[in-house]
């Protein structure tokens, strides 16, 4: 190909987890499944990063499973592949195939119709080292039993074939899970539990025929979670644990074995009396009487207790029989995590650990899991964040794990010298992500993409960011959906804090010590973030909760700003890394929807939600004054993006109204006058709404992106008197979804070549490559012939399916590494040089998958 090839290989994920019980894996293979939206996203523990989202589901991921569940016990080559089970609201299942030797995922088996309605729990138990016994449940009113035979060879067929549907009537079942039944070779139990507030006993065989053999009654609220223990042995024999746990903030340990004795024939529909209550039901399986009895009650929660989980056995028997620890783990709405153990002694449960988040903003934990070696574990929280803690000697350290948005993204932009990332998101947040440069030749110490900070938590879902990138300070503008855009500017700890993390100091003359405030409070409705200076901390102004006493406006905490020199922790991030709210821009009549600074960061444009041409107006401010400079109209309909011109002499918007528009701007350089502008071209540009738009780095081409599939290239020239027109000059082939996020490439390669990142719809990324050569009437236009061109687009590369977004790319920004290369070095190379250093590329984007990605482009 002309130009060479394109590739584009991810640097960074960042995602946060879903909010529903058991959504997160620690599987034998030492990586985490979570999930993740539409998807189910992999990490390294090791390294702290999501490692790929395995798509595919078209609507949330309710739960994820690794078979086999440990790996102590399980035949089967190191190398081989590894399984996992995922299940979501849109009722299908998915068996996910994982290469270690070549780190590559693949869909093994899709079971699209698995259930009618959304998966709520799956589980599952080895019946050998290819073979495995799953149960699932569903809001459908079912239990389904399946038979899941797994290939030999890596690349294999997986074989997924139901064996029974149970049905459980109007009750919900939220949670289940399977064993061997002691001492026997062909049954198996099942126990579920859901809204009922009863647990459930069913067994049968590897061929269905599962058969309700008894209820547990204790629970006060509904069951979300259980888990069955391997095989334990006591004087009785083989006996198998049983832990649930419930929203009554109880955890019930119930014990099943064979029961002591000659035992008469019991059946099922036996009235209850008091002596059943006391030792527990029986029931008749496999040729013998079983004994179900409460082994203990766990009490210490404060809140619902969401997850109850095993500690996965390290060691086997002289029989091959994995030697189980009577340990169990426990995960709450309280913000805790505890693992109980007996007391060697009494026998009496005993909580031994507790660990958990203290931050104002944490929400309580919904799921909890073991790592495969029982020496780390790991939950995931209100809010979509994960927390780890691993033991080192006697003491529990938390670690780093990656960090991400739990709701759509919709805005990202580089910050100044694109030094960090900046992503604002509907989970009401804004993040801020860069790389950690860390100094070591050991493994995996390579620098790594990390969140360092967390500069806004708000109280309305955010439309739109833009990043001041003139001089001074580092700065930004968020708008949310409230009227009103906010100015926030970094504090001195985070200053501090991302010379150590990159290595980069400012080079535009701003002065650290100009900078008093080290941070910021939270307000107690989460809108306005209070500075705090070096001197002290501002008092914190509460109105009349004092007097009041309303729990719900009780004073915060104050934040305590440091100095990072690794990347923080969840509760660190949540209420220490907040920058301060120095100015609030009043005058849009609707909640905001779109902004953008120009280069050299002495304007900003702003825009509202609208069907009207007065309220659709574009409001230009002054940066450095945050002053009106204008008001731009031209739109009947909403504004969806803005973007000033590299050159800074032109205002490009689009619309839902179908129109795009050129804006020519001259800037007064007072700072209190209002911007000149005049409207160049109002085009009615594509059949459907409009989502994007970019400009070339030459100012003169600009593309345009609509959900009519297309994707339009326009040239701005100049007529020869002073006036400028806009013409079509190429378009891309149609392309099968909508057209939602556009970037030119921050480089014209002395103007002969371009390339344009394309985000669509349905989460695919694509770039194309465009060559410029002269028009046929170039030779007879001798005053403006740099205007006279034509540029040839041709497909460049495409993001592999586990890399890409799984959903609506809402954003794209490209960053390049030349500038800051040549600063860390101090290198003068010319302009030009550094524009041909095509290899020093990065692209961000952002989408509906809650998910901010940033990809590495190697261009050959």
């Amino acid at each position: 190909m002309l130009g060479g090839a394109v590739d584009l290989d991810v640097a960074f994920i960042g995602v946060g987890c879903n909010r529903v019980v058991g959504a997160i894996a620690w599987g034998p293979c030492n990586l985490v499944a979570f999930a993740a939206h539409h998807s189910v996203a992999v990490f390294d523990p090791k390294l702290a990063r999501v490692l790929t989202t395995l798509q595919g589901h078209k609507d949330l991921v309710n739960c994820v499973e690794w078979i086999p569940k440990h790996g102590i016990g399980n035949s089967g080559e190191t190398g081989a592949e590894k399984f996992l089970l995922s299940g979501g609201a849109d009722g299908g299942i998915f068996v996910w195939a994982y290469l270690p030797s070549e780190n590559e995922w693949r869909v093994a088996k899709e079971v699209p119709g698995a259930h009618d309605k959304a998966v709520t729990c799956i589980a599952g138990c080895q019946l050998s080292a290819n073979e495995t016994l799953v149960a699932s449940t569903s809001s459908d009113g079912t239990v389904r039993v399946w038979h899941a035979s797994v290939p030999k060879q890596a690349g294999g067929a997986c074989e997924f074939t139901m064996l029974q549907s149970i049905s459980v009537g109007t009750k919900v079942m939220v949670a289940v899970t399977l064993s061997p039944l002691p001492s026997s070779s062909s049954s198996y139990l099942i126990a579920v539990g859901g809204l009922d507030n009863h647990v459930y006993l069913y067994v049968g065989c590897t061929t269905g025929q599962f058969k309700q053999v008894c209820q547990l009654k204790g629970h006060q609220d509904w069951i979300r979670a259980l888990d069955f223990s391997c095989p334990v042995k006591d004087e009785s024999g083989l006996a198998v644990f049983l832990a649930s746990s419930a929203q009554d903030r109880m955890i019930r340990m119930w014990k099943i074995c064979a029961k002591r004795g000659s035992s008469p024939d019991v059946n099922i529909t036996t009235q209850p009396s008091l002596r059943m209550y006391i030792e527990g039901p029986v029931f008749k399986a496999d040729g013998n009487s079983w004994q179900v009895s409460l082994e203990s009650l766990l009490v210490g929660h404060e809140d619902w207790v969401y997850s109850v989980v095993w500690q996965p056995p390290q060691h086997v028997d002289t029989d091959g029989i994995p030697l189980q620890s009577m340990c169990v783990l426990s995960a709450s709405m309280d913000r805790t995590m505890m693992i109980w153990k007996p007391d060697f002694k009494s026998g009496i449960w005993m909580n031994v650990v507790t660990v958990g988040e203290l931050g104002h903003t944490a929400l309580g934990f919904y799921g909890a899991a073991w790592g495969p070696q029982g020496n780390a574990i790991l939950a995931h929280g209100y809010s979509g964040s994960l927390h780890m803690w691993a033991k080192i000697g006697d003491d529990w350290i938390p670690q780093l794990v990656p960090s991400g948005h739990s709701a759509p993204v919709v805005d990202l932009s580089w910050g100044k010298l694109d030094r960090y990332l900046l992503s604002a998101s509907h989970d009401q947040t804004t993040r801020l992500f860069a790389c950690w440069e860390r100094d070591g030749d050991e493994a995996g110490l390579r620098p790594s993409w990390h969140e360092i900070a967390r500069p806004q938590v708000h109280g309305h879902d955010f439309n739109c960011l833009a990043v001041v990138k003139g001089p001074g300070n580092h700065c930004y503008v968020s708008g949310a959906d409230e009227k009103v855009a906010r100015v926030f500017e970094a504090p001195g700890a985070f200053l501090d804090s991302l010379n150590t993390f990159t290595g980069l100091a400012d080079a535009d003359g701003f002065k650290r010590e100009d900078v008093q405030i080290i941070g910021a409070n939270m307000s107690a409705l989460g809108l306005s973030q209070k500075p705090i200076y070096t001197q002290g901390a501002a008092r914190r102004d509460v109105g009349n909760a004092e007097l009041s006493g309303d729990p719900m406006m009780e004073e915060l905490p104050e934040a305590k700003p440091m100095i990072l020199t690794e990347p923080p922790l969840e509760e660190h991030l949540a209420h220490n890394t907040l920058w301060p709210e120095t100015h609030k821009l009043y005058g849009h009549g609707n909640e905001l929807f779109a902004m953008c600074c120009n280069n050299g960061g002495q304007l900003l444009a702003t825009a509202c939600k609208a069907q009207t041409m007065n309220v659709a107006e574009i409001w230009l401010w002054y940066v450095n004054s945050w002053r009106v400079a204008g008001r731009l109209q031209s739109h009947t309909l909403t504004v969806t993006q803005l973007e000033f011109s590299p050159d800074n002499l032109f205002l490009l918007s689009v619309s839902r109204d179908r129109h795009f528009t050129v804006f020519q701007l001259k800037q007064s350089g007072t700072g209190e006058e209002e911007v000149q502008h005049k409207l160049l071209a109002r085009v009615d540009a594509h059949k459907r709404i409009i989502w994007a738009c970019s400009w070339s780095p030459c100012s003169r081409f600009f593309a345009t992106g609509s959900r009519d599939r297309s994707v339009k290239i326009w040239e701005l020239s100049e007529n020869g008197d002073g006036n400028f027109q806009v013409k079509l000059i190429t378009a891309l082939p149609l392309f099968k979804c909508s057209v939602t996020a556009l970037a030119w490439a921050p480089f014209t390669a002395s103007q002969k070549s371009y390339l344009l990142a394309v985000g669509k719809e349905d989460g695919t990324l694509e770039v194309w490559r465009g060559f410029v050569t002269p028009s046929a009437d170039a030779a007879t236009s001798e005053k403006y012939p740099q205007e006279t061109r034509k540029l040839d687009m041709s497909f460049c590369s495409r993001v592999e399916r586990f890399l890409c977004h799984g959903a609506t790319i809402h954003r794209l920004r490209w960053r390049d590494l030349s500038t800051s290369v040549t600063q860390k070095q101090g290198d003068q190379q010319s302009g030009l040089e550094i524009s041909k250093d095509l290899e020093r590329l990065q692209l961000a984007s952002c989408g509906a998958d809650h998910t901010v990605r940033i990809y590495d482009v190697h261009i050959s």
